[in-house]
């Protein structure tokens, strides 16, 4: 199993944050202060850090013809796990940078993926694999 990463993100509202990533994507909250939240973010820590103004917007890249948020961060799921959490958003109304889909259909690394922002402003991706082998094939 690989090791879990730690990231630590800005946000400017925690309440908002709190109801995104614990409510709304359900990880477990950790420890906690005034300005900071740690988060169980599917095995790794994430840490929403409250700053009295956010960095600039991401910029776009363009991947398999879609405009591609950068810098974003997420997971790879497993393809029930991916389509469960997809129901959810969509369910709740998320509004998606890039609507839950495959891509590279039919090529080395064909994927399913979602980018939707947290309440900050913050790009995520969520990705799965038929076969976790292909997440690195050229």
């Amino acid at each position: 199993m690989p090791q879990p990463f730690h990231l630590a993100i800005p946000v400017n509202d925690l309440e908002a944050a709190a109801a995104f990533y614990g409510e709304l994507l359900g990880c477990e909250r950790g420890r906690s202060d005034t300005r900071w939240i740690d988060w169980n973010f599917y095995g790794h820590q994430l840490v929403t850090h409250c700053v009295d103004e956010m960095p600039s917007a991401p910029q776009h890249n363009a991947v398999d013809s879609h405009a591609v948020p950068v810098p974003h961060f997420g997971v790879v799921l497993d393809m029930e796990d991916w389509q469960e959490l997809a129901d959810k958003l969509q369910a709740a109304g998320t509004a998606f940078v890039i609507e839950p889909y495959v891509r590279f259909k039919g090529q080395p690394g064909e994927q399913a993926t979602m980018f939707f922002h947290d309440p900050a402003g913050n790009a995520l991706e969520f990705k799965a694999f038929k076969s976790l082998s292909q997440l690195f094939a050229v």
